[in-house]
């Protein structure tokens, strides 16, 4: 089967900057299968519909915003990150239905420790949707003393909190633009692409430690200026997008995100290739 030609796709809207495609291209390309990854907008409301018309030379979707969701409602199955964030960003189509994977959780600790971040003492998460549950239990896996949630509407952490209780892992929430934040070994940027915190920003880069900013798109950001600013470094979200893909291939190819590919070396030296030029 690995041999016939299979459909694959990333779905999501907006869609049109994602580097999915290249990414997978890339890995199939390497791995001599001939299969085909394209990209594809789909609306929340239009999810279920997309989903119910793949046939069965389909065998995985990537899933972006706003459907994160949605796919862990639609998945027959969940491995444990995305029954833990209710966030699924694979899936893995077969005949008994779709599975649904977090492989978010790992590609972004993943990155934060190519970066030297690891067993942190304390991470501030800015935002608090989809990104920042995976952005909680990444933290949580790479040992954080605590994590600290900035967020425009706190109330809307609940659900974070609710996660670090089941992950061991302390966390406060505080406003987003509540003044003289302490200090953190790292600083996860969850927001939307272009979003400007003002003079917050400012004072969240003086104490934030590297910044990742899982943004790709029209960087710098305003958050990754103002981390130049403060003479602090920034790092955009290709590194999680690689590390994350990575593991979706595994799924795709192997049905199991925990298990190498064969030559997975030269898969991922491809697959950076593709999207950071080396």
């Amino acid at each position: 089967m690995l041999t016939d030609v299979r459909h694959l796709a990333v779905w999501g809207d907006p869609i049109d900057h994602s580097r999915s495609p290249l990414l997978h291209a890339a890995a199939y390309r390497e791995l001599g299968l001939p299969w085909e990854y394209g990209r594809r907008r789909v609306s929340e409301a239009g999810f279920p519909q997309a989903l119910a018309e793949r046939d069965a030379t389909w065998r995985g979707l990537s899933l972006t915003m706003p459907l994160k969701h949605a796919a862990a409602a639609a998945a027959v199955s969940l491995d444990d990150d995305a029954r833990r964030t209710g966030a699924v960003n694979t899936l893995l189509l077969t005949d008994d239905g779709p599975h649904g994977f977090n492989t978010d959780v790992e590609g972004l600790a993943r990155a934060l420790w190519e970066i030297g971040v690891s067993a942190p003492r304390r991470v501030r998460i800015l935002g608090a949707g989809a990104t920042a549950t995976s952005a909680v239990a990444a933290a949580a896996r790479l040992g954080a003393g605590g994590v600290e949630i900035r967020a425009r509407r706190p109330d809307a952490a609940a659900p974070l909190v609710a996660l670090s209780e089941t992950l061991d892992t302390p966390v406060e929430v505080a406003p987003i633009d509540e003044p003289d934040p302490g200090p953190v070994d790292v600083t996860i940027a969850t927001l939307p692409g272009g979003t400007d915190l003002g003079h917050a920003a400012e004072h969240l880069a003086s104490v934030g430690g590297p910044l990742v900013d899982v943004v790709y798109g029209g960087w710098p950001t305003p958050l990754a200026r103002a981390w130049d600013r403060a003479g602090r470094p920034a790092h955009d979200g290709l590194g999680m997008l690689l590390h994350q893909a990575l593991l979706q291939v595994r799924v795709f190819v192997g049905g199991d995100p925990s298990v190498p590919l064969e030559r997975e070396d030269a898969v991922l030296a491809a697959m950076r290739t593709a999207v950071m030029g080396g």
